[in-house]
């Protein structure tokens, strides 16, 4: 990025300077393909993925939009059918829906195809968006064999800079385009590209790819799996949502009924760690989650569960560090309660 920021031209223009940017975003949009598993020309930068998102209102003919219940808000916000009854049959409809969960890391399939359409709720959907935002350089996943329409990701997720992501957009799928203007990123986005954030994206895709072939992540599922053993040691009444079934290697949601979310992000913060309660976009929100009351768990689950998300840097001194302090912390709260 530091390198980027030296080179001055605009990519659409076509002397050498602007040649030089141009060379830049393309070099990045490679980077990008190689990690996401796509062909170069199917993604679009955009300035994140809730703008990606966005393509749920462009797509071709009359089209609804159904949203998995589970979904982050930058897709829920497209929600435009009668919630639970999806899509009803004809050309234009659209299942959305996410790769990996940002709050529970639970990893979900997309149903599976019936002559060329996605079933949903007994009825079908043309079209098939997935947000793969959490689950890029994490866990083993491309577009191409997803069998998705349209996919989304971010390129902070991947440790890179905020305010840019990608629209991944099959060849061949024709949209209105996510902006106007003078045509850029292929006639779909409008407007000069963020050059920098660009150069930035494709780094840290080309990063994330090469630690998830080294065996990064595997590593990180440890370090979790150690931190909630000594939770669950500590505490017989803490909830560990999605523990049996298939989740990204980083992310660890637990909940202790009666001890509200907001409280626990607060004692840890005091103590040096930063958690969330709920997904890091909405945590500014004291409200339960919709993400577990989807899943069947009680209001009160719901207000009480913490996100605590780990990296490769993450050290096993860390995680027991956090852990001893969160029991403690926890300690306090059932003496205040008693």
């Amino acid at each position: 990025m530091v390198a980027a920021m030296d080179v001055v031209g605009n990519p659409s223009s076509v002397h050498a300077e602007g040649r030089a940017a141009k060379a830049l975003v393309e070099r990045a949009r490679a980077q990008v393909a190689a990690a996401v598993g796509c062909q170069s020309r199917e993604v679009i930068f955009t300035s994140g993925a809730t703008e990606a998102a966005s393509v749920l209102g462009r797509l071709p003919g009359d089209s609804g939009v159904f949203v998995d219940e589970s979904a982050h808000d930058a897709l829920w916000a497209h929600n435009n059918l009668v919630s639970g009854q999806g899509p009803v049959e004809g050309a234009g409809h659209c299942l959305a829906m996410g790769v990996a969960n940002s709050e529970t890391g639970v990893v979900t399939a997309p149903p599976a195809q019936v002559d060329g359409a996605w079933p949903v709720g007994g009825h079908v959907a043309q079209y098939l968006m997935l947000d793969a935002t959490q689950a890029v350089g994490r866990i083993p996943w491309a577009f191409s064999w997803s069998g998705a329409d349209m996919a989304i990701c971010s390129a902070h997720k991947l440790g890179g800079p905020k305010g840019v992501g990608a629209l991944i957009l099959r060849v061949g799928l024709d949209i209105d385009p996510l902006s106007l203007g003078g045509g850029q990123e292929m006639g779909r986005r409008s407007g000069t590209e963020n050059v920098i954030g660009i150069a930035g994206f494709g780094a840290a895709a080309q990063a994330a790819a090469a630690e998830l072939a080294d065996g990064a992540w595997d590593r990180v599922a440890k370090l979790r799996n150690i931190l909630e053993s000594r939770l669950e040691a500590a505490s017989n009444d803490t909830i560990f949502v999605g523990k049996d079934l298939d989740r990204l290697p980083n992310t660890s949601c637990f909940a202790t009924p009666g001890w509200k979310g907001e409280t626990q992000v607060m004692a840890m913060d005091l103590a040096g760690f930063a958690i969330s309660a709920g997904s890091a976009c909405s945590s500014g929100k004291v409200k339960e989650s919709r993400v577990l009351r989807a899943m069947g768990y009680g209001e009160d689950v719901a207000r009480s569960a913490v996100r605590v998300s780990l990296g490769p840097a993450t050290r096993e001194e860390d995680v027991l560090r956090f852990a001893d302090a969160w029991i403690a912390a926890q300690e306090k709260f059932r003496a205040r309660a008693a």
